[in-house]
């Protein structure tokens, strides 16, 4: 007996591997690194009790940005090895949009004032008016 059913059937497992990535998409450093910030801390520590989030959002790892069901679920997790690397990479500072513009060249470049004379203008008219004397 050979295969009953048709084979190439495996055509729709990208599509859904974009959608479930999507779907589980965690908070990048920089917004966590905002969250961090006091004024928002205080915010997300004392959330409302919300039904639809575990532990009715009360137990929440601000590093991680994650909700736990229990306080003791979330003291083991403090403990642990994932959340220490997660608040080793959030205390770097996050990358600005003024640090990609200068690897870029696309900076603006401080050049002193605007008209003023440089340095090496002085130091080359210098020299020429020292060769004229001498020559007299």
């Amino acid at each position: 007996m050979g295969r009953l059913r048709r084979s190439r059937t495996h055509h729709s497992i990208r599509d859904n591997y974009r959608k479930y990535r999507t779907r589980n998409y965690t908070r990048d450093l920089d917004q966590i690194h905002d969250d961090i910030k006091p004024e928002n801390a205080d915010k997300l520590k004392n959330q409302e009790e919300d039904p639809d989030k575990p532990g009715l959002g009360q137990n929440y790892c601000i590093e991680c940005a994650r909700h736990f069901v229990t306080s003791d679920a979330l003291t083991v997790h403090l403990k642990g090895k994932l959340h220490k690397r997660r608040v080793k990479k959030v205390q770097e500072e996050p990358y600005t949009q003024a640090e990609a513009n200068a690897a870029a060249g696309m900076s603006g470049t401080d050049n002193g004032k605007r008209g003023g004379r440089s340095l090496t203008d002085s130091k080359v008219e210098d020299v020429k008016m020292d060769d004229v004397k001498m020559e007299l």
